[in-house]
């Protein structure tokens, strides 16, 4: 397996973990942002702005996370 295959299928169980939890792990975002391919960043945002819609209250460090990736992007 290449390197890129690696990281593509690590960040994808990452995600997955993420987009499963209610709640999702800072660790597991903060991992999956250290080695997230380019291709893979827009449906990790859209992760995380349906979590966003979803919750009545969303976190204020998931807003600024949400903001920090747009600004990077």
């Amino acid at each position: 397996m290449t390197d890129v295959r690696a990281q593509t299928a690590f960040a994808n169980i990452l995600l997955a973990h993420i987009r499963r939890d209610r709640y999702p792990s800072v660790t597991h975002m903060q991992v999956l942002e250290s080695i997230i391919p380019p291709s893979m960043v827009r449906e990790y945002l859209d992760v995380l702005l349906e979590k966003v819609m979803i919750d009545r209250f969303p976190s204020i460090p998931m807003l600024k996370r949400i903001a920090r990736i747009v600004q990077q992007a």
